[in-house]
């Protein structure tokens, strides 16, 4: 049975802590060389930097290692381990094309979207939750055709050094990103939703002091971040599970699934027991949906810290 009970670790998680690898240089050289060699050639290099971690990067290998024997059920391979690190750096690759607004590049397939397009064809608030599973970066081609625009609430610091370099490159708009540290946040993600955009936001990682819950996921309980559903809460939106997974080639799925609905409340309809209550069973949804899709496609998990053991609740 899945159980649930508070964090109150003072250290930083270990994705916090984990300095974000690669130089600007290298950077900016593979943003250069993938627009000017085009994604077949550039991925050449790819594979080349992909090896280079894989033989190298030793406490994301380690961590990539116990991550596969969880996924796999039992030890992983060589192969495995190799395969894992060079998914990470494909959608990492793609993201320069998804950015530019390259999709014909790509075979995308998309499925379970119908009632999120309804809901947004009716104007309910909507709020995406994503992990580090895939890419999301590839909802920007079914955005593209459907005409939304996802606003993303995030800690920007991790990937700081890739952002700038993406939007400074980029001739297209960067993403929308409300930074989730600011004192008007919540005003800003408001508006947006007022806006008729769709809030997005990463539901994986924690910080350190963040209200959490542990759950059971692969088998061993993980904590993870409670705030996204109080703030699906607060904001009323209905919530939807979104993730692009990385099949191969340049073959992308775009999977969406139904988490929970806290639109059209008021808080005096229902108390606040009834209110948490709502907000543990969108939780749980929440990692029942990560762990399916996960399984489903288990190279695209891209969390190369010890994330059970980082993460585990304490008492």
């Amino acid at each position: 049975m899945t159980t649930l009970r508070p964090i109150t670790e003072q250290a930083a998680p270990a994705w916090k802590r984990q300095a974000e690898r690669g130089s600007q240089c290298v950077i900016r050289f593979m943003v250069w060389l993938s627009l000017l060699a085009g994604r077949r050639l550039s991925r050449v290099v790819v594979y080349g930097i992909a090896a280079y971690f894989f033989l190298f990067g030793g406490a994301a290998r380690q961590a990539s290692k116990n991550y596969l024997r969880r996924a796999l059920g039992r030890p992983a391979s060589p192969w495995h381990g190799f395969r894992h690190v060079l998914y990470f750096a494909t959608v990492v690759h793609d993201r320069v094309y998804f950015l530019k607004g390259c999709f014909s590049l790509f075979d995308i397939q998309t499925h379970g979207n119908e009632n999120f397009i309804r809901d947004r064809e009716r104007g309910v608030p909507l709020l995406l939750l994503g992990a580090h599973l895939g890419s999301f970066e590839v909802l920007r081609a079914m955005g593209e055709s459907t005409g939304f625009q996802v606003s993303m609430l995030m800690y920007e610091e991790n990937a700081a050094k890739l952002n700038a370099t993406l939007a400074a490159l980029n001739p297209r708009p960067a993403p929308r990103i409300i930074p989730l540290q600011r004192i008007d946040a919540m005003l800003t993600a408001q508006q947006d939703l007022a806006a008729g955009r769709v809030l997005g936001m990463l539901a994986d990682r924690r910080l350190a002091q963040e209200p959490a819950a542990s759950l059971e996921f692969l088998g061993t309980l993980a904590a993870f971040p409670r705030n996204p559903f109080r703030l699906a809460s607060i904001l009323k939106c209905k919530v939807y599970f979104m993730v692009g997974l990385y099949l191969g080639g340049n073959r992308y799925e775009i999977n969406f699934a139904s988490l929970a609905d806290f639109s059209g409340t008021s808080p005096d309809q229902e108390s606040r027991s009834e209110r948490d209550a709502r907000i543990v069973a969108a939780q749980c949804a929440y990692v029942a949906a990560l762990e399916r899709f996960t399984r489903m496609a288990i190279f695209n998990w891209f969390n190369f810290f010890d994330f059970w053991n980082d993460s585990q609740a304490s008492g």
